[in-house]
């Protein structure tokens, strides 16, 4: 392992990388215009999520959908214009939308009225419109390793990072996300009491929940692909959810330096690795992936994950102090 100076080195270094590489993909994404939506990603569920109340919140989001694309097509954007299109499909289950600044949304996999188990998944950084579909391949692939009397919710309720940005080693965008994300976990507590409520985490998205994990009644936090959350270990989360971490033996997040830099007006980097002992969370087996194949097909961690989100606690590598 690198000593402490070289790691603190290594994170200068890509500081400075974050402040001068162009960064024109994201910034496209939340160039493209849209209209205001009648719900927003400040949205919570009913009370109750009837079929009937399902249908037509979908039905409802759907229309912002469409609204979208007419937007999108009218600033000549074609290509966003068929995405959204496709995401129109009478088929798919939005809770909201909003095409807005990259784009807000949250999916919902399987029967949520029925749901027994319910994972939400919280993406990291440059998960937007333009880049949906890896949320959206790993929250079907989850679904349909759950099976019945599960849902899975792909949820972009926040203003991801550019991988490649100082944005993305500082907690900034994370705390923009933390009420948007207490208030929808909230909301699906109460419209589906006494289901089992699974945070799954992903590389910045850990920080997300991290930061929100105090104020959160779930069954388990599960963070993966994670540079580390700003908390030193699971006491400092303040959160009765057991604490999950796992990382693929082939992700480059790895190489992160575990370390936080205090610069002038900000501080950066998360600190501890957390799958290491002093962090004190539930290791589990995540295969030798990278750091997009946590939900691939056939994964060992796409299968230990929803052994966690199922109740049925997956091998464990080691267990948290």
């Amino acid at each position: 392992m690198a000593s402490t100076p070289l790691r603190r080195a290594l994170l200068a270094a890509l500081v400075a990388g974050s402040v001068a590489v162009p960064v024109s993909g994201a910034a496209r994404s939340a160039a493209v215009p849209a209209p205001v939506p009648a719900v927003s990603a400040a949205w919570a569920p009913p009370r109750a999520v009837t079929p009937p109340a399902l249908t037509e919140q979908y039905a409802v989001s759907r229309a912002a959908i469409r609204a979208a694309e007419r937007t999108a097509a009218g600033h000549g954007d074609r290509w966003r214009a068929g995405m959204l299109r496709a995401l129109a499909d009478p088929a798919r289950q939005f809770l909201f939308f909003d095409g807005r600044d990259g784009g807000r949304a949250a999916e919902v996999y399987g029967d949520l009225s029925a749901a027994e188990r319910i994972a939400v998944l919280v993406p990291g950084a440059d998960t937007n419109l333009d880049k949906y579909g890896l949320l959206r391949g790993g929250a079907s692939r989850l679904a349909r390793e759950l099976g019945t009397r599960s849902a899975v919710i792909a949820w972009l309720g926040y203003r991801t990072p550019s991988t490649v940005s100082l944005a993305a080693l500082t907690p900034g965008r994370a705390d923009e996300a933390v009420p948007v994300l207490r208030a929808f976990v909230r909301g699906l507590g109460v419209a589906r009491p006494g289901a089992r409520i699974s945070l799954l985490c992903h590389s910045y998205g850990s920080v997300v929940c991290a930061r929100a994990a105090s104020d959160l009644e779930v069954a388990d936090i599960v963070l993966y692909g994670s540079a580390g959350v700003a908390a030193g270990d699971v006491a400092a989360l303040r959160t009765r959810a057991t604490v999950w971490a796992g990382r693929g033996g082939g992700d480059w997040i790895a190489g992160v330096p575990h370390v936080q830099l205090r610069l002038p007006f900000v501080t950066v980097g998360f600190g501890v690795d957390p799958v290491s002992p002093e962090f004190g969370a539930r290791v589990f087996a995540a295969g030798d992936g990278g750091h997009s194949d946590y939900l691939k097909a056939g994964s060992p961690s796409l299968e230990n994950i929803a052994r966690i989100v199922r109740g049925q606690l997956p091998p464990v590598v080691r267990r948290g102090a």
